[in-house]
């Protein structure tokens, strides 16, 4: 099973490099997750991920894209709500890229 080291510790991750544990997410993990998928967290980065583990801590699921952006819109404003943006920050997507940073669940079908 593969694995990254963070802090020492070993944690396991899934071929395409989601958690196993969500449990185990921490913002260490998630810079190291980051620096796999070649995305250089900045503050902008940061606002997203605590925004789509809120949306999952409080709702179960993850939040699909449209309704992110309407959250995004709510709390940062329309400039920093599109997917344009979403997609500047996360070349892959909030779904496959900025959930996976996040320590979120994979999404069935994604890899």
């Amino acid at each position: 099973m593969p694995e990254i080291v963070v802090n020492g510790e070993t944690i396991p991750v899934s071929e395409a490099g989601w958690l196993e544990d969500t449990k185990t997410w921490n913002e260490d993990i998630a810079k190291a997750i980051a620096e796999r998928e070649s995305v250089q967290m900045s503050q902008a980065h940061w606002d997203v991920v605590r925004e789509a583990r809120a949306y999952y801590e409080e709702y179960g699921i993850c939040a699909e894209p449209r309704v992110f952006a309407k959250l995004m819109k709510e709390k940062y404003g329309a400039e920093r709500s599109s997917q344009q943006y979403i997609y500047e920050l996360f070349p892959y997507g909030l779904i496959k890229q900025g959930n996976k940073i996040a320590g979120l669940p994979r999404p069935k079908g994604c890899s």
